[in-house]
């Protein structure tokens, strides 16, 4: 360091204040001329060199250690401050700002966590680069499963797999959708198929919406002349907007009434990975009913018809604090007093075969990116004889609460969404449980009780648990408490 240097540097520095000597008084303020030169601890009585000494010593020792805990606890904050952005304004935002460690950003702020919408998605994703931590709250091409023509699309080609290489008794495994036809492409199939059973209700439903929009019943072929593919068009016509793609399905006539009415029931089904296909199975769901008495007599009439819940309170007899719900679990035990447990343990199994074989069918045409996970939103209806139907999987099912217990279950099934995905690496990656979730395939299906038997003798039991008890309180203080001792040990 040059002369200069030191005493330009001293110049700035604050008062120095030596300790006494025995029988001396501290020194006063040091003048830049005054100021000792590097050999001045050498030159010092050596009572003061050692005791200066000791003073650096014990100084460097606390700046070390406090270098290395601010250290540490900035990587750890690091850690801990997960920055999210979402693109919904209900539930889901209240869940991510009260998560511990967990900072909103705004506009173009960077983000390690994305609850976005399927349009950015559309938009930005292929062009967005995202580092290996980083999660996403969607697939880049989940409409192969969620958009009703390719979801068809889908299950028809893989039940035509099956068939192939294993067989007709399992392909019929995939017999869980009404008849279907994507219109106006494959109009001239239906009218073949709709002659062959004249009389019967038809559901028309576009291929793209949401909430009910778009819905109605016919049974007659001039109520949907619009959605008629003619080859030959005039040149005019060519220059028409073209009809919002539909599909045709087979109503189903005779669905499982509760006290006159229908309803459907919406299940929860998170998929971190589709290679391996990696899905788990949440406890709760909700039955939906229709606000009005069922009957086929009126089919124009939505209120019903239509289960949705944005349908159903536009009804004038919709009473929002009742609601139009039953917990799952209330729904499980109705049955199971009606007609036994056997009988609903066979319907809740059917209903497990639909969630995996869905998947299956668009495994290997969903992109499997690592940095993505989705929260699908299974719509399925019973009929009379307990067979359930699969009527569509929602890539956006609705996070916003109709009721103080409906807001309860989604806070719920978004703390342990989170739980699952987790930003935070409390996990270990074995665990067949987290919160309400029950992980039901992990490249395979996964047994209730610890291996897995797949020798045909009867005795696997699927690890799904829909509709039964959700303990998910005791269950993640359980969790996390291993975590903590898995820490211990390793710190």
């Amino acid at each position: 360091m040059s002369k200069s240097k030191v005493r330009k540097g001293q110049a700035r520095s604050s008062v120095a204040v030596l300790p006494k000597e025995e029988g001396e008084a501290a020194e006063g303020p040091r003048t830049p001329a005054s100021a000792p030169g590097r050999g001045w601890r050498r030159r010092a009585p050596p009572r003061l060199r050692m005791f200066l000494n000791a003073q650096r010593e014990e100084k460097q020792k606390n700046h070390c250690s406090k270098g290395h805990g601010v250290s540490k606890v900035k990587e750890r904050d690091q850690k801990l401050c997960i920055r999210f952005k979402c693109a919904v304004m209900n539930t889901l935002l209240d869940v991510l700002r009260c998560r511990p460690g967990w900072v909103e950003v705004k506009d173009e702020g960077e983000w390690d966590f994305y609850w976005c919408d399927v349009s950015w998605l559309r938009e930005n994703f292929d062009h967005t680069y995202m580092d290996e931590h980083v999660r996403i709250s969607h697939f880049r091409n989940h409409y192969e499963l969620t958009r009703k023509n390719y979801m068809v699309k889908n299950l028809k080609r893989f039940r035509k797999q099956l068939e192939r290489e294993m067989g007709k008794l399992e392909a019929a495994k995939c017999d869980f959708f009404p008849k279907t036809f994507e219109l106006p492409s494959d109009y001239h199939l239906f009218v073949e198929e709709f002659r062959k059973t004249p009389g019967i209700t038809w559901i028309m439903k576009p291929v793209a919406r949401s909430q009910g929009k778009g819905i109605f019943l016919f049974r007659k072929l001039k109520d949907i002349m619009d959605w008629r593919k003619d080859v030959g068009r005039s040149d005019d016509q060519k220059d028409d907007i073209p009809v919002e793609n539909y599909v045709a399905q087979r109503y189903i006539e005779n669905p499982y009434l509760i006290g006159g009415r229908k309803f459907d029931l919406r299940v929860y089904v998170l998929v971190m990975s589709y290679l391996p296909l990696r899905a788990w199975l949440y406890r709760d769901g909700f039955v939906r009913f229709s606000n009005t008495r069922f009957t086929l007599s009126s089919i124009d009439d939505h209120y019903v018809h239509l289960t949705n819940v944005a349908v159903q309170k536009t009804s004038p007899d919709y009473d929002p604090e009742k609601g139009c719900k039953w917990m799952i679990q209330r729904f499980r035990q109705y049955l199971t007093s009606k007609h036994g447990p056997e009988a609903v343990e066979t319907l809740f199994q059917d209903m497990d075969n639909i969630f995996i074989k869905s998947l299956q069918s668009v495994q290997k045409v969903i992109i499997s990116d690592k940095h993505c996970f989705e929260l699908y939103g299974y719509d399925i209806l019973i009929d009379q004889n307990l067979k359930p139907w699969l009527l569509e999987v929602n890539a956006s099912p609705s996070l916003a609460a109709s009721s103080q217990e409906d807001y309860q279950l989604k806070t719920c099934l978004l703390e342990d969404t989170l739980h699952i995905v987790d930003m935070e690496g409390r996990l270990t990656g074995k665990e067949k449980r987290v919160g309400g979730f029950d992980l039901m395939w992990n490249d395979g299906p996964v047994s209730r009780e610890e291996g897995i038997d797949l020798s045909g003798t009867g005795n696997f039991v699927a690890n799904t648990h829909l509709g039964c008890n959700n303990d998910r309180k005791k269950q993640l203080r359980q969790l996390f408490h291993s975590f903590h001792n898995r820490k211990k040990v390793t710190g």
